[in-house]
């Protein structure tokens, strides 16, 4: 049987977006769902309802990741298996991650439409913590079920209230009595917005990205000395706020300084005691770099370690820094990114070959299983903001462009 002419329903998926973006809606159009807070337990539990409605077989594991599974016609077969996340960053935008989600459960619900039997076994999950903006690392679900990360150390990760991870998981009803694990995978495939402007500036329907830059989180800890503003001398001051604003600007200059392609970033700061007549003693701020050069980010970072040292030294203030999370360049499967080239083009959509800027949940997958991302328009290349946004009709398109690859791939031997 051939099915060149299968598409999905885009005014179905739309809606259901659409429902989804209502849980945890922010005044300003966008959305707050934060890892394994209230609403994330209520998009789980509506998740989980429309999974069991079109007869899918529903697994929590023990990091929350769920899973709805379509049985195959080979079901010992490695299965075909797509994903993202529901979790959000704060007034986050309605379609980081959601959309993957979501796109997943369209393509089932259209093969169910259709009657159509496949040979293996189809999967779509939605994966824990992908944000890593309550609970640091990111990506924590997947880090752990494709074993790069130690579940228990992220079961201990605490947010900015002491509160636990592990806990927090217990508390919504999402830790799961399966062990997180990989099970046998033939191809995985995301589907996602660019979250940048290049598909757009290009005037791009499909982005087929080759893979993931490499990223590396930091953050770092500046002790000084507190006292009474009025009466303390500027010389001699212990300032931590402006020892981290010294160091927060060479993060700014570090990747014109290093060249190539690259981008620095300190998104999150935190001062102590935070009153405008105390000399901040205590300062917390995060550090992100991101590069597809593995070397020249490790060069970055060791260059941005001595900036550091020697603007405490001078300021006389302390330095500490947590090396939080690490990963290197991750390259797709070049077979499953032709497979997203061919098949954008075969549907009429105008296709670019591209890298992805920003983490996801496949660049643990491409680890472990052949992987392969779709991206479609960001409006403004706007994301992580409550004002993101993409063309339904654009939403419909990579939805279709994941049907066919996910079928293609469900139907060989």
């Amino acid at each position: 049987m051939e099915y060149q002419n299968l598409r999905v329903n885009g005014r179905r998926l739309q809606e259901s977006l659409e429902e989804m973006a209502r849980i945890g809606a922010t005044e300003g159009g966008g959305v707050h769902r934060l890892a394994l807070s209230e609403e994330d337990k209520q998009a789980r539990d509506l998740f989980v309802k429309w999974l069991q409605e079109i007869g899918l077989k529903v697994t929590i594991d023990d990091m929350g990741n769920i899973f709805g599974r379509r049985p195959g016609k080979k079901d010992d077969l490695p299965s075909v298996m797509c994903g993202s996340h529901i979790d959000t960053q704060p007034k986050g935008g309605r379609f980081d991650g959601i959309l993957g989600v979501m796109g997943g459960l369209e393509v089932l619900r259209t093969l169910n439409d259709n009657e159509i039997e496949t040979l293996r076994s189809i999967v779509v999950a939605n994966w824990t913590n992908e944000e890593g903006t309550r609970f640091s690392p990111p990506m924590a679900g997947s880090g752990v079920w494709t074993g790069k990360l130690d579940k228990h150390w992220i079961y201990d990760r605490t947010d900015m209230q002491g509160k636990k991870f592990g806990e927090e998981l217990e508390r919504i009803g999402y830790k799961g009595n399966i062990l997180s694990k990989p099970d046998p995978i033939y191809a995985y495939f995301e589907y996602h917005i660019e979250q940048g402007p290049v598909l757009e500036k290009e005037n791009m329907i499909i982005g087929a990205p080759e893979g993931i830059v490499g990223m590396r989180w930091c953050d770092v800890y500046v002790s000084g000395t507190a006292n009474q503003v009025g009466p303390t001398p500027m010389e001699g001051r212990n300032d931590a706020l402006c020892a981290a604003a010294e160091m927060i600007l060479t993060i700014n200059a570090l990747p014109q300084k290093m060249g190539g392609n690259m981008v620095a970033t300190v998104g999150e700061i935190h001062n102590f005691p935070n009153s405008r007549n105390i000399i901040p003693d205590h300062v917390h701020f995060t550090v992100d770099i991101r590069s597809w050069d593995d070397d020249r980010s490790q060069s970055a970072w060791i260059d941005a370690k001595e900036n550091f040292q020697a603007i405490a030294n001078r300021r006389g203030c302390s330095v500490r820094i947590e090396e939080t999370w690490q990963v290197d360049h991750m390259p797709f499967d070049q077979r499953l990114v032709t497979r997203v080239l061919d098949t954008a083009q075969q549907l009429g959509y105008p296709v670019l070959k591209m890298r992805s800027g920003a983490g996801h949940d496949a660049g643990y997958l491409s680890m472990v299983a052949p992987t392969a991302m779709i991206f479609v328009p960001s409006i403004g290349g706007r994301s992580h903001v409550e004002v993101e946004n993409t063309k339904w009709e654009d939403c419909e398109s990579g939805a279709n462009v994941l049907l066919q690859c996910m079928l293609q791939c469900a139907i060989e031997a």
